[in-house]
This record gives C-alpha cells, structure tokens and sequence, in this order.
C-alpha cells in the first residue's frame, strides 16, 4: 500500500514543472506518508529506483524531523552509497541536522 502510494506521488510530481506551486501539497503527501512508520519507509527506500528516490530525496530532512530515527538516517546513508551520482551527502546531513535541532529543543526543554 504505501509502495503504491508513494509511486503514484512521484509519478504526479514528475509531470509538474519545477516552479508549479502545487508541489509542495506533493511534498506534504510524500512526507505524511513515510512519515508513519519508520520500518516500512525503509524498507521501501531500499527498493526504490535511483530515479525514484532522487524525487523523493525532495522531503529527506521533513521525515527525518518527524521520525527523529537513526535507522532512517542510516537508510539514506546507504542510499548515497547505492546511487553515488544523486550526490545525497548535502540532503543527508540537512536531514541530520533536523534530528539535531529537534534533541536541542528538547533538551532546552527540561
């Protein structure tokens, strides 16, 4: 389910042009998606197409902020090394950076 789901959003966002605003409902969709259960997002992830994960590689860092993982984290490591010529480094670490900001926010909570 979250498979077809997740193709049938890349699919629509690759039609789009890259200025055409309703990506971001796109984005928001993806997001929501693999947002909801870490080991089926990466378990999906390792089965992706590079092209498949180059448009999803657009909503790296706002799963990264919901799932707060490190599995995930990992995911998209190997990731970069499956498919070297996506350059994902720069997506990851912005991905890692979201999970640091959220442990300083709550760290300054307590």
């Amino acid at each position: 389910m979250l498979e077809k789901q997740v193709r049938q959003i890349i699919k629509i966002r690759s039609t789009l042009h890259p200025n055409d605003l309703s990506a971001y409902m796109y984005w928001d969709k993806l997001t929501e998606l693999l947002s909801m259960n870490e080991l089926q997002t990466i378990k999906l992830l390792e089965t992706c197409s590079e092209e498949e994960i180059e448009w999803i590689s657009e909503v790296f860092e706002d799963v990264a902020y919901k799932l707060q993982s490190v599995a995930y984290i990992k995911c998209l490591e190997r990731l970069d090394k499956k498919y070297p010529n996506l350059n994902l480094t720069k997506l990851i670490m912005d991905a890692k950076e979201m999970m640091d900001t959220e442990d300083r926010i709550l760290k300054e909570d307590t």
